[in-house]
Parts: C-alpha cells; sequence; structure tokens
C-alpha cells in the first residue's frame, strides 16, 4: 500500500540519488577495507534509512512494506553491506520489539534504532541449531528480576558493531521444542556478553558477523520482549517473514544492477568485428535475466501489498525469498560468464557480486527451509 504517492518519491529519489553519487563509488574501498566510511554512515543516519520501517511516533519513517520493498530496490544496487548495516535497525534487529514489545521497551530502544545511534542485532541461529531453530540451547533461567543467560549465538550479522541483541533462549528447561523459547533484549556491554573473532567470508566485506557468547549473562526481567514467556519462537518467525519479503526486494534490486552492468558491457565489448550484444546467445542470457527479475519484482510487490492488507503471507513471503535468491544466483552467474574473463577479476563489480549474492540463498532461512515451509503450508490448507 503506497500512502502518499508524491512524498514516496521524492525518498526513493533521494534514496536512488545517494546510492549513485556516494555507495556505488565507494564499493570498492569498503571490499578492500572490510570498512564503510563513517562519513557514508552519518550520511545514512541523516537521510533516516536506519528508521524506515520503525513507526513515527518512535522516529521511524513507519513505511509500509509496498514502500519498504520500493526503497530495498534502489538500496539494493550497491554493496550489500550498506544495506546490511541500516537493514538490521529496520528488520530483525528491530520488529521483534515493534511486533511484541511492551510500550516501554518501544519508547526506550526504537528512537535510538531509528535515528542510528545504536545498531540492533538478531541472536538466534547457534553452532547446534541453524535451520533447525527450535532446538536451539541457549538457556535464559530466572533469578528474582533478572534472567541468567548461558550459550553461544553464532554467524549474527552485525554482532561486532551492535548496541542490542534480540536473544532467543529457552526458558522452560523441560519442555523441548518451540513452546519453551523466549526472546529478550540484551545491551552489548552486559557482564557475562562477550564476541568471537569476526568471520572471515566468501563475500559481503563490509558487512560483518561474528559468534556472540553469554556466560552467566544477568539480564534484567524488563528486558523480556513483550513481558510474557514461551511466545520468543513466534516473535521470531514473524520477525522472519516480513524479512523475507525484504531479502527478496533486496535480490530484485542486486540483480537488477547486475544486468545493468552486463548489458553496459555487453554493449561496448568487441569481438569478431562487432558487440557481444547482438550475439543471439548473449542475447538469450540477458533476456532470461531480465524475465526472471520481472517475475521476482511482481512476486515480491504482490506478496508485500497483501501483507499490507493484513493477509496472512507466510508461504508468498517464503515463495518470494526462495525465487528472488535463486534468481539472483542464476542472474550473477550469467553475468559473470557475459563478462567472461573481465567477470573473474576484481576489476569488474561482476566478481565481487557473484561472491556477495551467493549469502542470499542462506541467511534468513535457507532454499531448502522455504521449501519446506511452502509444502507444509500447502498440505496444513488442504486439510482444512
Amino acid at each position: 500500500m503506497i500512502r502518499d504517492p508524491e512524498t514516496l518519491n521524492l525518498l526513493l529519489d533521494s534514496v536512488s540519488r545517494f546510492v549513485r553519487e556516494r555507495l556505488i563509488p565507494n564499493e570498492e574501498l569498503v571490499a578492500e577495507t572490510d570498512t564503510i566510511p563513517t562519513d557514508i554512515v552519518a550520511e545514512i543516519r541523516e537521510l533516516g534509512l536506519f528508521g524506515l520501517s520503525i513507526p513515527e511516533q518512535y522516529g521511524g519513517l513507519n513505511l509500509t512494506m509496498e514502500e519498504e520493498v520500493l526503497v530495498a530496490f534502489e538500496i539494493a544496487r550497491t554493496s550489500p553491506a550498506f544495506r546490511s548495516l541500516m537493514g538490521t535497525n529496520n528488520g530483525i534487529g528491530s520488529q521483534g520489539i515493534v511486533i511484541d514489545g511492551t510500550e516501554e521497551q518501544k519508547q526506550h530502544y526504537l528512537p535510538l534504532l531509528a535515528a542510528g545511534e545504536i545498531i540492533g542485532s538478531f541472536a538466534l541461529t547457534e553452532p547446534g541449531s541453524g535451520s533447525d531453530a527450535a532446538s536451539l540451547r541457549t538457556t535464559a533461567v530466572r533469578e528474582g528480576d533478572h534472567y541468567v543467560l548461558n550459550g553461544t549465538k553464532r554467524f549474527i550479522t552485525n554482532a561486532p558493531e551492535a548496541s542490542i541483541f534480540t536473544v532467543m533462549a529457552r526458558t522452560d528447561q523441560g519442555m523441548k521444542g518451540a513452546g519453551a523459547i523466549s526472546a529478550f533484549i540484551v545491551e552489548a556491554g552486559t557482564p557475562g556478553l562477550s564476541l568471537g573473532k569476526i568471520d572471515k567470508k566468501m563475500g559481503q566485506k563490509g558487512a560483518h558477523t561474528c559468534d556472540v557468547i553469554f556466560e552467566n549473562c544477568r539480564v534484567p526481567a524488563s528486558n523480556l520482549i513483550g513481558g510474557q514467556e514461551g511466545v520468543g519462537f513466534k516473535t521470531a518467525m514473524r520477525v522472519l517473514d516480513k524479512g523475507r519479503l525484504h531479502i527478496a526486494a533486496v535480490c530484485v534490486g542486486a540483480a537488477e544492477r547486475m544486468l545493468e552492468d552486463a548489458l553496459r558491457y555487453a554493449m561496448e565489448r568487441v569481438q569478431f568485428g562487432k558487440a557481444i550484444a547482438e550475439f543471439q546467445l548473449i542475447q538469450a542470457m540477458l533476456a532470461d535475466s531480465k524475465a526472471e527479475i520481472y517475475a521476482a519484482r511482481s512476486m515480491v510487490l504482490d506478496a508485500a501489498r497483501r501483507r499490507d492488507a493484513k493477509e496472512d503471507v507466510s508461504t508468498e513471503a517464503s515463495c518470494c525469498k526462495l525465487f528472488a535468491s535463486e534468481m539472483c544466483g542464476r542472474v550473477a552467474d550469467r553475468c559473470v560468464q557475459i563478462h567472461g574473463g573481465a567477470g573473474y577479476v576484481s576489476d569488474y563489480a561482476a566478481e565481487r557480486f557473484y561472491r556477495d549474492v551467493r549469502l542470499f540463498r542462506i541467511y534468513e532461512g535457507t532454499s531448502q527451509i522455504q521449501q519446506l515451509v511452502i509444502a507444509r503450508n500447502m498440505l496444513k490448507a488442504a486439510e482444512l
């Protein structure tokens, strides 16, 4: 749902210009240094991009899902590291509080997240539980006015920069499965919380992940999200449904950028006396990529509008994440192929994007998990 087309178009124009004039020229620097320049981070704050999806009463822009994916299409046309930094504040780093937090939790944390004064992080995955998130082993034991957390979280995005963590932990040690899981807000610097070494990843330089370790970490009971035990897994799944639509939109934007680069290269590269764009086999790769991007964009917009209409989009969100991430991988492969040998060297963005977008098929639910979600929802619906 688009509430005010004129205001939205001004935002989209501003974001597009920022991406084009400031972020794209700094892509190589981020890749080489594994760091986003502080002046760029400050500009992201000034544009309000840390608070896109946070309600207005807490300092955010309160974009609808359709508006958010349209902005994501633009932001994703550059290095994923930039989106990753601001994306957690808009997505999994804040939405647990937005969706299920108490009013006190919202008033305290959301304005800081919206302003980019703090960075949020989402701590669900563990060494022994990734796709099988309901089997997580981190524990939270109530002791008076505190919970004592013990356990390790793995591959946690933005953990090295995070000021707060949304942590999923097991509060009922006698119960197995999702019903024993609760969600907590844990502030960085809390005694008993420590970080592992920063992971060396295949791609997405500038976006950092590492282990988050809890050793008798005492968290105030007031930081239990929603003030209720046993509903943390439901909170996590609701957060991920929204996050999957956002990531699907990011896949579309990245694919559009890659195809734009490949088309330009194909029109400039001359072989056998003419531009390679005139060769039909090159045209086939360009055409297939264009068609798949169009299909993914249409899916994402349709699902976003359904979510804005208050429909249950669990199945549609998984369809979007599955198709768009797999599509993005295929487009990346074709674009490297179109570049030929040039696509295999770091002088061209095709090589970097090829590595960067591989992660889209893994995080926030692998392609295989999306297939299971879709199929199980289909079977459940058929039984009604």
